[in-house]
């Protein structure tokens, strides 16, 4: 990207109106921190999903009890976790532990109802359709994808082959993440990355682990991809390179969470090879990626940058100073190719944005963090 395509008008680090004022407190769109999920869908909706598209893949007397919960509980499940021997864990919004007692959930561990051995034969046959051997791909990436973008992860005993995991032999251990796609997560933070023509300013997310910036960038890709007429904002050919199929959570190729019409993903491809891939297929005009690490990611990110498309991905760190720090990240970011940074964190919540950074500068070069925004 030459200077020229930068803009040049702003001061070095000024923070992005209504995101943060000049000495650093965070002011928030309208009254009170944003956090995603302001527009969730109904309890009974998320009740009925579990109902529907999770109890029928497990055993049948854990099944049972899980479908006895009351809706209100079910609406709440993030992860269900299966661990053989041991008794079935409940994750709850906000990061609630309980078990799965005989009567509902429990706080305490000797309480719970135990998975047995029987347990995890049941559910790997009936994810797996009866055939194991059809989850050797699967396995060696540790997950597999239900219909509804459900994620069930595995662990157990690796078998390797030429040094790297080929499948497992037994598997002990099942992670049942429940997937929630959030229509309007992206609401606070999209307005503010509209450069004049409705071009998509680049733009890194930066979040620590479980703050939601996957919920986040899967709702820009959506919303880019319809357009939002109201913002001046114009339907877009958006490429999504998900190589942990959380994005899109594709199954067979087919996104299971609504990305838009104009959407396409490549999944479960190495990030780099992914992302030069969909520019020389699919000619996106915004690109889509997750958790962007490694320096070969970054030259495939710079790649996209040169050829003029718009680049949205994410990094883990607790602020912008962590990932501008970060040696495998630093020549991405010394490039001066990212106009916005935005900061989440859970303080209110998954999803909820500490700031909005403009870090466009007049000169090209990386912009020091402590001149951007205090985030205190």
């Amino acid at each position: 990207m030459n200077a020229s395509s930068q803009p040049n008008h702003r001061a070095q680090g000024k923070p992005v109106p209504g995101t943060a004022d000049q000495t650093g407190t965070i002011r928030r769109a309208r009254a009170g921190g944003r956090a995603m999920g302001h527009r969730p869908a109904g309890q009974a909706d998320h009740a009925e999903r579990i109902d529907r598209e999770i109890v029928p893949y497990l055993p049948p007397r854990l099944g049972d009890l899980v479908a006895r919960l009351p809706a209100a509980t079910k609406a709440m499940m993030t992860e269900l976790r299966l661990r053989v021997g041991q008794p079935a864990a409940v994750v709850l919004s906000g990061d609630e532990q309980w078990f799965l007692g005989p009567g509902g959930l429990v706080r305490d561990a000797g309480d719970g109802v135990s998975v047995t051995p029987d347990d995890g034969a049941r559910l790997l046959a009936s994810v797996s359709r009866s055939s194991v051997y059809a989850l050797e791909e699967e396995f060696r990436h540790g997950y597999v994808t239900l219909p509804g973008g459900h994620r069930i992860g595995f662990c157990g005993e690796t078998a390797l082959e030429h040094g790297r995991p080929r499948t497992l032999r037994h598997v002990g251990s099942f992670n049942i993440r429940i997937a929630r796609a959030v229509p309007g997560a992206a609401d606070a933070v999209l307005p503010h990355l509209i450069a004049p023509g409705g071009r998509i300013r680049h733009t890194l997310i930066v979040s620590p682990p479980g703050c939601g910036k996957t919920t986040i960038l899967r709702d820009l890709a959506r919303q880019i991809s319809w357009g939002v007429p109201a913002l001046g904002l114009p339907g877009a050919n958006v490429a999504i390179v998900d190589e942990r199929s959380e994005i899109a959570a594709c199954r067979e190729g087919v996104p299971q969470h609504d990305v838009g019409p104009r959407t396409d993903v490549c999944d479960r491809c190495p990030k780099h090879l992914g992302i030069v891939q969909m520019l020389r297929a699919m000619s996106p005009r915004v690109l889509v990626t997750d958790e962007v690490g490694s320096e070969a990611d970054g030259a495939a990110l710079l790649e996209a940058l040169y050829a003029g498309v718009s680049v949205i991905a994410s990094a883990h760190g607790a602020d912008w100073a962590e990932v501008a720090a970060r040696p495998a990240l630093r020549s991405l970011v010394s490039s001066g190719a990212f106009e916005r940074a935005v900061v989440l964190s859970r303080r209110r919540g998954p999803g909820t944005v500490e700031a909005i950074l403009d870090l466009t500068s007049p000169r090209r070069g990386h912009t020091p963090a402590a001149a951007i925004v205090s985030m205190s």
